[in-house]
């Protein structure tokens, strides 16, 4: 299946009886301190609207552990199999997921999907911003699906913990990426989660930039040559961190689904426990 699907096959495709559309959409504010104030999309769901027939997944109350001190974090494989299918996600499902902002909500949920074996998921290039553009029809109501039964099939070291970037960062054949912005990663503006910079040692590719002016991914040529520019290529074990296992799954999309890299896991807790643990290397610059 192919892990992109455009507005066009989408708006053709409307109404098909196995196809669950979600909005994935959340909203981070920046506040005093280099924190972030976290909303869910649920208002923008109702009052800007959405693609007809979509359910709306609230990443932190709908996925999330609820046990975790820590933002978005992964659930087990039967406790995430047990709330896809409760959002009416099951076994023969086709997955279309998109986001009201920036894409890596989607690609979050994605790769979440993909970590219990679940192949049937698309992103929608260009999410709500390009469907909008194009004057495609747009409903305000609220939509549900009925709760389905998702068999968890774990694939290991999809997400991974500090202990796993650590040995990344003393191994030559991987690379650790961060994928916030490069002020952020320089540590001369943005959130910072405790402790401005980036994580000693890794390189900087922003997930905002793997994106066109118009929401899509850039060209899988374009994507290549810019992972390549930062030594990230076949062979290379890759690492992705943002501040909180979000923005990285931006990058392990786009290396996995569109160039074919095989072997990329995401910091789950990324810099929300990096940053705020001092024995664990940063620097700025």
């Amino acid at each position: 299946m192919d892990p992109l699907i455009t507005t066009a096959d989408l708006a053709r495709r409307l109404g098909e009886p196995a196809l669950r559309i979600f909005d994935c959409t959340t909203f981070l504010h920046p506040e005093p301190g280099g924190r972030m104030r976290v909303e869910t999309g649920r208002a923008a769901y109702g009052e800007k609207g959405h693609i007809p027939g979509a359910a709306l997944i609230e990443l932190q109350q709908d996925l999330s552990d609820p046990a975790s001190t820590l933002r978005f974090t992964m659930p087990d494989a039967p406790a995430l199999a047990r709330m896809a299918g409760a959002k009416g996600i099951g076994d023969n499902s086709e997955v279309v997921l998109y986001c009201n902002g920036t894409q890596w909500w989607a690609t979050r949920v994605w790769w979440m999907l993909r970590a219990i074996g679940f192949d049937r998921a698309r992103i929608l290039d260009g999410g709500f911003k390009k469907w909008t553009a194009e004057g495609r029809p747009v409903e305000h109501k609220t939509n549900t699906y009925a709760p389905a039964t998702l068999t968890a099939k774990p694939r290991a070291g999809l997400l991974v913990g500090k202990d796993e970037v650590l040995a990344a960062l003393a191994d030559s054949s991987a690379i650790v990426v961060n994928c916030l912005t490069e002020e952020q990663h320089r540590g001369t503006g943005g959130a910072n989660y405790g402790r401005p910079g980036h994580i000693t040692g890794s390189v900087s590719l922003p997930a905002a930039s793997l994106f066109a002016d118009d929401g899509t991914f850039k060209n899988t040529d374009t994507l290549r040559a810019m992972f390549t520019d930062r030594g990230i290529k076949g062979g290379k074990r890759v690492v992705a961190y943002c501040g909180g296992g979000i923005a990285a799954t931006g990058d392990a999309f786009a290396l996995v689904a569109l160039l074919g890299h095989d072997d990329v896991a995401v910091y789950d807790a990324s810099l929300q426990e990096w940053a705020t643990d001092p024995s664990l290397p940063m620097s700025v610059g």
